[in-house]
């Protein structure tokens, strides 16, 4: 009877485990069907429709064309594509900066006001981003940061709230055992070489985790991106550059450019994500044990 039972038991399992894969199967390929879409359009030469669109997935003859043609020397895509890095890589330094000095603060040190404070950034982080938008867009305006200025602009506004999201950094720093921190108080040692020394070597997986969150957000704004830039096309990021390509109506000239553009977007964080995926995922579960 015991070998019935654990044989059926078996054959449930197994059963469960090809549905599950089945099932993830098909939400896989439903969700990269989109993206094997955008690169097989990207490679079609220009003789394929003009550029534009077709009515078939697979091009009948493999070409770069899109992509020598938003790389030629002195297209403006590779303006954009630069404006779009200076602002993530910034945004990403000063931001990580930032979550890391104030966890750290949050997690050793003991203040007044300091629980109320941490209460405070947590409901404030549930209002959405869009109710300051024209207060920080005339705020931008009167310092000279919209348009001409808006690279700079975004740059600052990113930097200026991170430290609101301290909160996955500050659970990786509760797990460290303040011990470490009150030995090295004993042996001399102040609260910044702590930090710099002991702390931060091991806080590599938040760090990184951190640093990607910050580049990706940048990487990806197109809202509040168009809203400072408006009108001024070499302040634009990629994001918004591409949204007027489509705006124009000319979807025959520009539509096998803006899918190569979306394909050279993608690579750099698709890179970033391959190669950091370890200490990125090793950051979210470090930071989720505490709060």
């Amino acid at each position: 009877m015991d070998n019935n039972k654990e044989r059926s038991l078996s054959g449930r399992r197994k059963t469960g485990d090809r549905v599950t894969y089945v099932v993830l199967t098909l939400i896989s390929i439903l969700w990269l069907a989109p993206f094997v879409c955008l690169i097989l359009q990207s490679f079609r030469s220009y003789t394929e429709g003009g550029g534009g669109m077709v009515e078939y997935l697979l091009p009948k003859k493999f070409s770069l064309d899109s992509y020598t043609d938003l790389l030629r020397p002195g297209n403006q895509f590779i303006r954009w594509y630069l404006n779009t890095l200076i602002i993530a890589f910034f945004v990403s330094l000063f931001e990580t900066v930032i979550v890391l000095c104030v966890s750290y603060a949050l997690s050793r040190m003991r203040f007044k006001g300091r629980e109320l404070l941490m209460r405070f950034w947590l409901i404030l982080g549930m209002f959405p981003g869009f109710l300051t938008m024209i207060c920080l867009y005339f705020l931008l305006k009167n310092f000279g940061l919209t348009q001409e200025g808006a690279i700079p602009g975004l740059i600052l506004i990113s930097a200026a709230s991170s430290g609101m999201k301290y909160y996955i950094c500050k659970g990786f720093f509760d797990t460290i055992p303040k011990s470490l921190d009150e030995a090295a108080r004993l042996d001399g040692a102040s609260r910044a070489r702590i930090f710099v020394t002991m702390l931060l070597p091991m806080a590599k997986p938040t760090i990184i985790y951190t640093a990607l969150v910050a580049f990706m957000a940048p990487w990806c704004d197109y809202v509040f991106a168009s809203y400072v830039a408006f009108g001024y096309s070499d302040s634009y990021n990629v994001a918004v550059a591409m949204q007027r390509w489509i705006w124009t109506n000319d979807y025959q000239g520009y539509f096998t450019r803006f899918c190569a553009g979306g394909v050279l977007i993608a690579v750099p964080v698709t890179i970033l994500f391959m190669c950091l995926q370890k200490y990125y995922v090793e950051g979210v579960t470090g930071g989720a044990v505490k709060g």
